[in-house]
């Protein structure tokens, strides 16, 4: 199920899934003033566990390819194929890549009065990861 045109009154919801808890709070907060839920998983074992919670409510999971735990991220998007078929998965291989993607969702979803540009989010994404490095 695609994000676009949400119902009114809906909120879409997002799964991110990625090991790097700057990479994944950065896009995350991106995809919540976007408009979106967000429910962030660290690892494919999470994203399981989240994807079968009957509570939450999950339309489209963004998953770093090399996302970590008892499946890889490839073998994540075969069991959401064979187990939830209608949910989307889209898959991101680099730091770029996740946050092309979270911007191509936030256009065709709800939108900032102000959107972020996705290099911007790159650039932030990539400073707070070498305070990281420094500290």
């Amino acid at each position: 199920m695609s994000p676009t045109a949400p119902a009114p009154g809906i909120v879409p919801s997002i799964l991110i899934v990625d090991g790097d808890i700057i990479s994944r709070h950065a896009i995350a907060d991106y995809l919540r003033h976007c408009g979106y839920a967000v429910v962030e998983a660290a690892n494919t074992d999470e994203a399981i566990l989240a994807i079968k919670e009957p509570s939450l409510s999950v339309d489209v999971i963004l998953c770093d390819v090399g996302a970590i735990g008892t499946e890889s991220a490839f073998g994540l998007a075969t069991w959401v194929r064979q187990n939830r078929a209608e949910l989307e998965v889209k898959m991101a291989g680099s730091l770029e890549g996740v946050v092309q993607t979270a911007a191509e969702l936030c256009e065709s979803g709800p939108q900032l009065a102000r959107p972020y540009e996705p290099e911007a989010v790159v650039d932030y994404v990539k400073r707070l990861r070498g305070t990281r490095d420094r500290a």
